[in-house]
């Protein structure tokens, strides 16, 4: 496709992007050659399949649009019936003649006919060529060009003249109407009845101008050929236009189902403590984002195409990779193929503001190395500039290079942007890349890479060797341990809820969010998990930079859900419609409406991962003031203050429900787990309790068991006013604010069981939440069930739906949010703290019994 003009590719790519495309072609010479003898113009193959396979993807419609008459199209072309045909210059569609024929149409078209074949009989080579509504007199074939000029103006001087005739010329052919024939007409009829928001236009002749004149917008018209037109762009000819079709058709295809997508759960998240990537497990790093994991992305092909940006080494002769795997308790990953090892880290100790990726090719076999970054998510057209020791990358604000001893680059570029490929041989030393974001440097660096790796290992090893775990599956549980501290941002103390954005709830489906943010309530919950694991570090990090958020605001009743992991707001949501989203699944997110929602949850799991981290202290031999500092219970105070003001509200609940708020019963849970929590630090930790926390307390417990059961869904319910189920429900027992051995606890698990379990997973409710389409069960929400049924004594079920969860992770170690239980694959953003969190503590209560 490289021959194409750099501005045609450019739009071509937008067209591709268009919501409902239709895509249309004049027949003689565009998709089939001009031949002398009009029955043997046959169209190219190349593009018969190209308009074969455009017409058959979603919100697609091709098209023909020809002289022809309609029969002899279709016979000839032998398109299939996806691709419309019109014939006659715009008078017969394949669904019949746009005006009827009447009785005295037919006469006239007799007339002409017969005035045309008196002046073909005159001119040697002249032909005929009667059609349901119109003549033509074909004068290609005439050896004589004045013969055949004189025999084109003894038509148009005469029936062409004639009251009800329209007349209409093209090369070496004047074709004379009884009915209104106008290809730009039949443009227009097609757009109307197909909703089509873009159209492409090709075509070759002076009938086709028509059409050109009518295209406007983001249309574009391609004129085939020399002569004049109105037409956006040329090409030389029928060759040029099949590739143009084979162009829109890879883009198209790419665009609407995605491009090579690896399965969610065989991505490998790569970590330092600021920094997060994924690696694909043949060798692609399809996704980092730069300068923090909540910026714009830099290698974005995850969502959806190689344009977005990769970083990819493979052998040069192709070939799957053998293994991939971590080396063990760190966040280096290595690929590997039968002669070829690929290792990948982010290094350790890199200044703020810089992300540095290191790549070191090692083995016998020669491997090709392509490197794509495609700043802000592919939005900054960018260039690539080999320099000394590497690549400078051009056109971004904040400076990139890759530093490439020995390696001999080629810039290549599709008119829109520029990579950088080579091949390599390692076989004599390794080949080291070295990613550096933030900086022009490529000087060598000040230690050898062995160093930077060991030193990037041994923070990660040192501390998975600190941490006391559940003996059921040892190897899952450090992995869900370090996934659960890679997602941490070591500089802000803030901790991602996952690593990416968009990754969908259902293939094709438009449930794509951004979870690359700091939740409270997420975000308490996973350093309230690593302090059960023996880490502390994290969640007194956390608080620090709670505390931080708190001192923005009015008071601790205005948190909002979620913030950037500088403890910032986030912008107002947007979509990126340049990106086609992982396996066609769009729209793309970046930010998140939630944040602007209200959930009273948040302050529950806040005021809990308080009191874990003051009995984890004391527990390591603290005092009271020193487990529980003061700052610290300010904090607790905080929360208990807000419930107090805002726990009769209704909220948008724990699963950001995009539509009229309700009296959700986890949110009320939380807000009791807020006072309960509260008044057992104070009582452990002597400190003094407000006096009506007590009531408080009993007063939420009650409103709770009284107003969130259902006689009618003999269960807990999702909310006060309805009898629509949801896993979090469980947490009435869960939390202890009922007596797990009461039977309407037993009651809503036997209910949440027979509703919301599906095999191995459980979903999260199945009520209309106002969005479309369809969403996997959540891990959590298995977890969570684990847990139920061993609080009501169903250890053997608890048991069994836990190694369901544990043999769903990809082959690393890993889980995203959700699981398709149907269709038996990954689904929503990866990997997801919520999933790890709750196979840690499955496993924890499962070892403890």
């Amino acid at each position: 496709m490289s021959s194409l003009p750099d501005d045609l590719r450019r739009t071509l790519t937008s067209l591709a992007r268009a919501p409902r495309l239709l895509v249309a072609s004049d027949y003689d010479g565009t998709i089939a050659p001009i031949v002398n003898n009009p029955v043997d113009a046959h169209p190219r193959p190349e593009s018969v399949t190209a308009l074969r396979n455009l017409a058959a993807l979603p919100g697609t419609v091709a098209a023909v649009i020809s002289g022809r008459a309609l029969r002899d199209l279709a016979t000839l072309s032998r398109l299939p019936s996806e691709v419309h045909l019109v014939g006659s210059h715009g008078s017969e569609f394949d669904i019949g003649f746009i005006e009827e024929i009447d009785a005295s149409a037919r006469a006239l078209l007799g007339r002409v006919v017969d005035a045309l074949q008196e002046i073909a009989d005159e001119t040697p080579g002249a032909t005929v060529e009667t059609k349901p509504a119109s003549a033509a007199l074909h004068v290609r074939n005439v050896a004589d060009a004045a013969a055949a000029d004189t025999a084109v103006h003894s038509a148009r001087t005469g029936p062409a003249e004639w009251s009800g005739v329209q007349s209409t010329e093209g090369k070496a052919v004047i074709e004379l109407s009884v009915v209104t024939t106008d290809k730009g007409d039949a443009l227009d009829i097609l757009r109307h009845r197909e909703g089509a928001s873009a159209t492409v236009f090709f075509g070759d002749d002076v009938t086709d101008e028509r059409a050109f004149r009518r295209l406007h917008g983001p249309d574009a018209g391609i004129k085939v050929g020399p002569g004049p037109t109105g037409a956006h762009f040329r090409v030389d000819d029928t060759e040029d236009v099949a590739r143009v079709l084979a162009f829109l058709l890879e883009q198209r295809r790419a665009w609407l189902l995605g491009a090579h997508a690896t399965p969610i759960e065989r991505h490998t998240m790569l970590a330092s403590p600021d920094a997060k990537a994924l690696v694909t497990p043949a060798g692609s790093i399809n996704w980092l984002c730069h300068p923090d994991p909540d910026s714009a992305g830099l290698f974005s092909a995850l969502l959806g195409s190689d344009s977005a940006g990769h970083f990819t080494v493979v052998p040069e002769h192709g070939g799957l990779p053998l293994s991939q795997e971590y080396v063990d308790g760190t966040m280096t990953v290595e690929t590997r193929w039968a002669s070829l090892l690929v290792t990948d880290y982010l290094p350790h100790d890199v200044p703020r503001g810089r992300v540095n990726l290191t790549r070191v090719i090692s083995g016998t076999a020669v491997c090709r190395v392509v490197f794509a970054p495609r700043p802000e998510f592919g939005q900054v057209r960018v260039q690539i500039e080999a320099a000394g020791e590497g690549l400078h990358v051009q056109g971004t604000n904040d400076p990139i290079v890759l530093r490439s001893p020995g390696v001999r680059w080629r810039i290549v570029g599709d008119g829109l942007q520029q990579s950088a490929e080579a091949v390599v041989d390692p076989s004599d030393a390794p080949v080291v890349l070295e990613l550096r974001c933030g900086t022009d440097d490529l000087s060598a660096a000040p230690r050898p890479e062995a160093e930077v790796r060991a030193e990037a290992e041994d923070y990660w090893r040192t501390w998975a060797q600190s941490l006391t775990l559940p003996p059921l599956k040892p190897s899952l549980m450090k992995r869900s341990a370090l996934t659960l501290r890679g997602l941490v941002h070591a500089d802000t103390g803030s901790i991602m809820a996952a690593a990416t954005t968009s990754l969908p709830e259902e293939i094709g489906g438009v449930r794509n969010w951004d979870y690359r943010y700091c939740w409270l309530r997420d975000a308490s919950m996973t350093a309230s998990a690593l302090i059960s694991v023996g880490s502390l570090g994290e969640a007194a990090a956390l608080l620090d930079w709670l505390h931080g958020v708190l001192d923005t605001l009015s008071g601790p009743e205005r948190l909002n859900p979620l913030y950037t992991l500088d403890g910032a707001g986030l912008p107002p949501e947007a979509v990126l419609d340049t990106l086609p989203g992982y396996a066609g699944s769009r729209p793309v997110r970046v930010g998140n409406a939630a944040n602007q929602q209200v959930q009273l949850d948040v302050f529950g799991p806040i005021t809990e991962l308080v009191a874990d981290l003051a009995r984890a202290r004391r527990t390591a031999g603290a005092d009271a003031g020193a487990a529980l500092n003061d700052r610290d219970w300010s904090l607790v105070r905080a929360m208990t203050s807000a419930v107090a003001q805002r726990w009769t509200e209704p909220d948008n609940g724990i699963w950001e429900i995009r539509g009229a708020p309700r009296h959700h019963v986890y949110s009320k849970v939380m807000c009791w787990v807020t006072i309960d929590r509260a008044l057992a630090l104070a009582a452990d930790f002597e400190r003094e309790a407000e006096a009506d926390w007590e009531s408080l307390r009993a007063k939420i417990a009650d409103d709770v068991i009284e107003n969130g059961w259902s006689a009618q869904a003999h269960s807990y319910t999702a909310a006060y006013d309805g009898v629509d189920l949801d896993a979090a429900s469980l947490f009435i027992g869960l939390s202890g604010l009922l007596d797990p051995a009461d039977p309407r606890f037993a009651a809503t698990v036997s209910a949440t069981e027979a509703v919301l379990r599906s095999g191995s997973t459980v979903y999260r409710y199945r009520s209309d939440d106002g969005l479309p389409g369809t969403e996997g069960g959540f891990h959590l929400c298995a977890a969570w069930l684990v847990e139920a049924y061993l609080l009501v004594g169903q250890r053997s079920q608890a048991e069994a739906l836990f190694n369901q969860l544990a043999a769903a992770a990809g082959p690393t170690g890993l889980l995203p949010e959700e699981h398709d239980p149907v269709a038996e694959r990954a689904l929503g953003n990866h990997p997801q703290a919520y999933s790890h969190i709750g196979l840690l503590r499955c496993a924890q209560l499962l070892s403890a019994q």
